[in-house]
């Protein structure tokens, strides 16, 4: 464990009044665990998708595999809960042959550690006939009848054995009247197809180990509906190998698949009461894919030991390094011990997968613990069941889970490292992609990230040989293609254009500055093709946009330029020497804001406020003539507008909207084109949706004010829009991205009918923005205000929009930009800093992408870059690709052995690795240095032989620094079980990192201990001065050859300082752990230290498994045991006199994160968000949370990432009356049925509070206003009743908005 020493030095003396018992917490995951349990398919969206669910510990991931192979995450959900297993109910496959109308989405069945068995979907109407089956680990286990029951409820009937029914004759008893106990390893059910026996209507089929036996028996269970009880029909055993697994053969009615350590039998249970083997496959057989040329040389095969494949039991028990002569070490505490292969030479399949699909020739895939992959085919013929085993087909790392996708695709999961996808074709797999995998995370340091002021995080993931070093970032990846100079400065907006409306790639960059305007071809060079183009260059561009194909239209201050560009400007121009320009000026007024649609020009002005539809019309070839169509006088100024891309997918925008108020019998859509409409902000403020036609007046079909206050109830200034958006996924709504940065989203309601039958009461309707409507076309009608509504307009009653939610995200102006021509496509939020907003998401929901703040963005669609995206940033241009290929944004560098820890050099901007396990020499640990830009290895520092790096601290010693590691010289146990240090000895090194450092014996390092020191010159290593850049990976490729979603590694020379020795001192024990202090000492954990040497100053007094920890100041430490519990420990403010020292540390408050964490570190996050009335407020919930060097980030064994932030007492006390209602709320109450407190206080001791729940919290967010409001008016959790009494006043639902804003700001 090694701290800042600011924490030691100003916290003894500064901080012992203050203390640390009345510090809160809120604990986040900020990156969910890589390690998939679980994988299934089916049709999880809709009936007629093909989704993939991975399984998480405590989390499920949605996703999908394109064609291409590439794994693209759709949705991740937390459980607060573990999941044992996971299983599709196929719905849809059951009734789609039968009957097509009945024909749903599938079902997801989950077992959880609740003890309840969980059925989650998408859908709200299911259908009866299906039964499921669920063991305990001994002895019980029971079916569920599930049925149909309306209103998204399931009925089920259970079924247990042994009956729980003591009445019932044959409760616990078989035909034979003996009962059947034992621990069951594996179960399915035997397809329909086996011989009918009178009485059993469905037929289970058990792996069992019975008590006392020596091998694992096959035990075939039927219901008997009418004994309403589970009966044994038969059993099968025989002597040989151990049975692990069964698995029924699809499409094969009454055959099975049983693996057994080294074998594969088929079985026939068409007759339950006859079981009988068919054929029998040897599996422990020489594989020959080392020498097929397909098979990447980078999926190496892990070391299993004992043949576990459970992912705590197999992290603790495998995460050892594979240097010689360690692999007896038997120290339960120790994971730097050696492992080796266990001494059976049988194989065992750790994983299968069938064929999807309705073919009648089955097909499997399974993988071996050696990670072969092998492929068996049945079939039928008259003699009978035929089998065939092929050669090896692949050989990689052995998988947890296979997945038999679409396309001939196979997804491989591995528990620790990169899973792949590789593609069947030929009878051979071939490699397509990788799936990301970071479990586990050993350790994590934080930086900047090139002076972009976004932290990135360098963490040691996964062990030999799938040791990497890996970086990860926060939102969503995208990858840096291009980087101008500093050259464009006042750029006032972006726009990139195509030539033609079915070009697929854009043209033209426009660059609006000041006082120019710049057209850039478009391509990873730009190209000036400005006076090509046309458009007027000495002007500042408001507006620009494709009118009609190969018609270019920019608008300005001073009016409208139509334009046809030249052929130099591109293939598809005018064959002319200038380009064709045509003019439109509004006279005497000034144009505001402006938008281009297809065949429609739409502009604004302001004093006087007018709105005015622009035309062009052809006068003959190659002139035009550009003319308004009509104007109308607006009450308010317009701010924006917007125009939707005209598409005929668009129509089903109102037929959406007249079904969603078909009770009503609102007609407001009747005889519309959706295509003619469009939507302005105004300064009223209010959004508003408007259409236009030729032969119609303008109509306003809906309106929206904006009105919003603080949490004191005030309005906030600032609320004009600056950008509106109509958007449509399952139903239309608008966006509306505000000047003071925040963002709303209006939706069409239900009209009640008395606004449509009683005109007297349409004034309670809202005002629009029109007022005394002036026209130059008399077409127009004059709809002076809703008050005097004429017979033209009765129909045209607009829609009052409802505000659905409000966001802050930032304090500059939020605009909008929609990375495709699509009203379904998700939009960037640009603002203090670059979001992504999903638009298929209920309410609000948006990613931060992970860039720099920018000024400006626009989409740009380029055959070499079909998926960019130009930010304006630092007066550069920033060319980048969204990179959706990544599940997780995360780079990674592979690297030879184990990595432990990891450090930043600030100084130099390079990587300090402490790595172990390494193999090719007597050198089984070293410390490295590495470029984090490049993955290059720059110089390392080798241990002896025999000796392991342990610990490693850069210290200050002056205005230097130097890296202090401690080191274990002992090939036994380091702590003995009893908790004891074993004999061991140790070395405390100190090693330069600056190269023009010339340490000489008088070193400023003065050692206070009984360590024996020796210089440099005394050392071995002093003939050590640097080695050649080494290349981390062994490809240019990090993970497998093709692997898109792999880093680049190029070997360069980077004139970084070496690694040398200063000095060195011997310990009579291991180095566990160095912490700097003052600034003039090394505190060393050593084994065998004298303590009474040193003054035992605070203790915990629980007994706990510790994985690590972190001091937060002289009275309070985060600490987390290998339970998975974080916990914060820390002094009472008064102790007595009588109280013993060890005992006077007391738990403060805990959290159950579900996962074992490996690292801790203390952190400095900031949760202060730019916003204006929050700065300027004085109510205390809108104080700014300054930033702490008290926040924690931890990583743990399944690759998540967790953030505790402190808080004060008065939010702790607002959130956590928000958390009991959220927890008990059915909208976000836990779906794996826990109990929200007691699964958040597991192993808690009564009376101790819990750390917040920021996932649970979160959920708040992803609400509607309404939905909101519901959640804080239920009563909440009875459990926490008396916290929820504190709060004398309601709640407020602006309030806890803003304080869960600034921390989603802060973790994202």
């Amino acid at each position: 464990m090694g701290e800042d020493e600011s924490a030691a030095r100003g916290g003894h003396f500064g901080s012992a009044a203050r203390g640390s018992r009345g510090v809160h917490y809120l604990a986040k995951c900020v990156l969910r665990g890589s390690a998939i349990l679980h994988a299934v398919q089916g049709h999880i969206r809709s009936p007629y998708s093909s989704d993939i669910v991975f399984g998480k510990e405590t989390s499920l991931e949605l996703a999908s595999i394109n064609e291409d192979g590439i794994v693209q995450s759709i949705f991740e959900q937390s459980l607060f809960g573990a999941i044992k297993d996971l299983a599709i109910l196929p719905w849809n496959n059951r009734f789609q042959e039968h009957a097509h109308k009945v024909q749903g989405k599938d079902l997801l069945v989950v077992l959880s550690d609740s003890g309840k068995l969980s059925f989650l979907t998408f859908c709200s109407t299911m259908h009866r006939g299906c039964f499921v089956a669920v063991s305990a680990y001994e002895d019980r286990f029971a079916l569920f009848d599930v049925s149909i029951i309306s209103d998204s409820n399931i009925g089920y009937e259970k079924i247990s054995y042994p009956s729980e029914n003591k009445t019932e004759g044959s409760s616990g008893q078989d035909t034979l009247g003996t009962s059947i106990r034992g621990t069951i390893w594996s179960m399915c059910f035997i397809s329909d197809g086996t011989y009918q026996i009178e009485g059993y209507h469905s037929i289970l089929a058990i792996v069992m180990h019975r008590k006392g036996s020596f091998i694992n028996e096959l035990l075939l269970f039927g219901y008997n509906r009418h004994a309403h009880a589970i009966q044994v029909i038969s059993w099968y055993s025989e002597t040989g190998p151990l049975a692990i697994n069964i698995s029924a053969i699809p499409h094969f009615p009454g055959f099975a698949i049983l693996f057994r350590i080294g074998e594969m039998l088929l079985m026939d249970l068409r007759d339950p009461q006859n079981i009988c083997c068919l054929h029998k496959i040897n599996l422990n057989i020489p594989s020959l894919v080392e020498d097929r040329s397909f098979v990447e040389e980078s999926c190496r095969a892990l070391d299993d030991d004992e043949g576990m494949f459970n992912v705590a039991a197999c992290a603790l028990l495998e995460l050892r390094d594979s240097g010689p002569d360690m692999f007896k070490v038997d120290d339960p505490m120790s994971i730097d011990s050696g492992g080796g292969k266990g001494s059976s030479s049988s194989k065992l399949v750790c994983s299968w997968t069938w064929r999807p699909g309705n073919s009648m020739d089955p097909k499997l895939i399974f993988c071996l613990d050696t990670g072969e992959l092998y492929m068996v085919e049945i079939y039928s013929h008259t003699e009978g069941i035929n089998i065939n085993l092929s050669e090896c087909l692949y050989r990689g790392s052995p998988c947890k889970a296979l997945l038999w996708i679409k396309c001939g695709l196979i997804a491989g999961l591995v528990e620790m490292g990169d899973g792949f996808v590789l593609k069947l074709e030929h009878a051979k797999l071939f490699y397509k992609s990788s799936i990301q995998n970071i479990a586990p995370i050993l350790d994590v340091s934080i930086a900047d990230y090139h002076d972009e002021k976004q932290d990135q995080m360098f963490a040691c993931c996964g062990m030999n040989p799938e040791g990497s070093l890996r970086i990860i970032r926060s939102g969503i990846s995208v990858e840096r293609l291009l980087r101008t100079a500093a050259i464009y400065q006042g750029v006032t907006g972006t726009w990139t254009l195509r030539m033609k409306q079915s070009d697929p790639y854009h043209s033209f960059l426009v660059l609006s500055f000041v006082e120019e305007t710049r057209i850039l071809s478009v391509g990873l060079s730009f190209n000036d093709v400005t006076d090509a183009v046309g458009f007027q260059s000495d002007v500042c561009t408001l507006a620009c946009g494709l009118f009609a194909d190969g018609v270019l239209v920019q608008i300005h201050r001073s009016g409208i330029r139509l334009c046809l560009p030249t052929t130099s400007a591109h293939p598809g121009g005018v064959p002319l020497s200038l380009p064709i320009c045509a003019s439109w000026s509004p006279g005497s007024r000034t144009i505001s804001v402006g938008a281009v649609g297809q065949n429609l020009v739409i502009i604004a002005t302001s004093n006087p406020c007018f709105l005015s539809i622009i035309g062009v019309r052809t006068l003959s070839t190659y002139n035009f003539e550009v003319y308004e169509i009509q104007h109308v006088r607006l009450q308010y100024e317009v701010s924006c507008i917007s125009i939707p891309l005209k598409n005929t997918n668009n129509k089903h925008i109102a037929s959406e909207a007249r079904l969603a108020n078909k009770d009503h019998g609102v007609s407001h859509f009747d005889n519309f084109d959706i295509n003619m409409a469009f939507v302005i902000g105004t300064h009223k403020p209010s959004v508003e949706v408007l259409s236009f036609a030729n032969e119609e007046a303008f109509r306003v079909l809906a309106t929206g004010t904006i009105a919003v206050n603080n949490a004191l109830g005030s309005p906030i200034s600032g609320c004009i829009p600056e950008d509106v958006r109509l958007v449509s996924v399952d139903h239309p709504y608008v966006l509306a991205g505000l000047r003071n940065g925040m963002l709303l989203r209006f939706e069409w309601p239900a009209i009640p009918e008395f606004l449509q039958s009683d005109p007297s009461r349409q004034s309670c309707l809202p005002r629009s923005c029109f007022s005394d409507y002036e026209s130059s076309s008399s077409i127009v009608a004059n709809l002076n205000s809703y008050n005097s509504i004429t017979e033209q307009a009765k129909n045209c009653i607009p829609i009052f929009l409802q505000l659905i939610a409000i966001r802050r995200i930032g304090i500059t102006p939020a605009v909008l930009v929609p990375l495709k021509d699509s009203l379904d496509a998700d939009i960037i939020v640009l603002s203090d800093r670059p979001w992504v907003l999903h638009a298929a998401r209920h309410s609000l929901a948006y990613t931060s992408i992970s860039f720099q703040p920018a000024t400006h963005v626009t989409p740009v669609c380029s055959v070499d870059c079909p998926k960019g995206v130009l930010f304006v940033a630092e007066n550069s241009l920033h060319l980048v690709e969204m990179v959706h290929c990544k599940r997780l944004n995360v780079q990674k560098f592979s690297i030879d052995g184990t990595p432990r820890k990891v450090l930043y050099h600030s100084e130099s901007k390079t990587l300090l690795v402490l790595r172990t396990g390494l193999g090719g020499g007597s050198c089984s640990s070293d410390v490295c240095r590495v470029d984090p830009f490049s993955g290059t290895l720059l110089s390392k520092f080798q241990c002896e032989p025999g000796e392991t790096a342990k610990c490693m601290q850069i210290v200050k010693v002056g205005k230097e620094q130097v890296l202090v590691v401690g080191t274990s010289q002992s090939v036994g146990r380091i702590i003995m079980p009893s908790g004891e240090a074993e004999s061991t000895k140790g070395r405390l090194i100190v090693l330069s990192l600056d190269s023009a450092q010339n340490y000489s014996e008088g070193s400023p390092l003065i050692y206070c201990s009984n360590m024996d020191v020796s210089s440099q010159a005394g050392s071995p290593f002093g003939e050590i001065v640097g080695y050649a850049a080494e290349q981390l990976s062994s490809s240019s490729h990090c993970s497998s050859q093709g692997d898109p979603c792999s880093d680049g590694i190029h070997l360069d020379e980077i004139g970084a300082g070496q690694l040398r020795l200063v000095s060195q001192a011997t310990s009579s024990g291991a180095v566990l752990a160095v912490c700097p202090y003052l600034d003039q000492y090394v505190l060393a954990s050593a084994g065998n230290t004298d303590v009474r040497k040193l003054e035992l100053l605070y203790s915990d007094p629980v007994q706990r498994l510790v994985a690590d920890c972190a001091l937060m100041d002289c009275d309070a430490a985060v600490v987390s045991d290998r339970r998975g519990n974080i916990s914060v420990l820390s002094c009472p403010s008064s102790l007595e006199v009588s109280e013993y020292p060890e005992k006077n540390l007391v738990l403060n408050c805990s959290f159950y994160m579900g996962e074992t964490v490996m690292s801790i570190q203390k952190a400095s996050i900031s949760c202060k968000l730019p916003v204006d009335n929050v700065l300027n407020g004085s109510d205390g919930v809108e104080r700014v949370l300054e930033s702490s060097y008290n926040s924690v980030v931890a990583s743990t064994l399944l690759g998540s990432v967790f953030v505790l932030i402190p808080i004060t007492s008065e939010e702790h006390t607002l959130l956590e009356s928000v958390q009991a209602r959220l927890a008990v709320h059915w909208l976000t109450c836990p779906v794996l049925g826990n109990e929200h407190k007691e699964y958040r206080g597991r192993g808690l001791p009564v009376g101790v509070p819990t750390i917040l729940d920021g996932d649970m919290l979160m959920q708040f967010l992803e609400l509607t206003s309404l939905q909101q409001e519901s959640v804080l008016a239920s009563p909440g959790s009875s459990t926490l009743a008396s916290a929820s009494d504190l709060h004398q006043s309601p709640l407020s639902v602006n309030m806890v908005v803003q304080l869960l804003e600034r921390i989603h700001y802060a973790l994202n």
